[in-house]
């Protein structure tokens, strides 16, 4: 199985990619994919939550690294 994703680039300039994805992965996306919903859409939409996640990750990593690892602004040098 083979996900075909468009993307226009321009109004007379469009771009198609393929990615193969195995037969289970098709069914999983195509149970994943609301009514009206394209695969382009689903695929951002899923793109966004994992980079959301990773901000949340790093965020929780800072807030819980000690002030004593970091060097302060004025301490640094060129």
């Amino acid at each position: 199985m083979v996900l075909s994703i468009y993307n226009v680039y321009s109004m007379i300039m469009s771009a198609v990619k393929r990615l193969p994805v195995s037969e289970k992965i098709w069914k999983e996306l195509g149970a994943m994919k609301g009514a009206g919903q394209t695969y382009d859409d689903l695929l951002e939409d899923m793109i966004e939550r994992v980079k959301k996640a990773r901000l949340e990750e790093d965020v929780k990593m800072w807030e819980s690294t000690p002030d004593s690892e970091y060097v302060s602004l004025s301490e640094i040098k060129d």
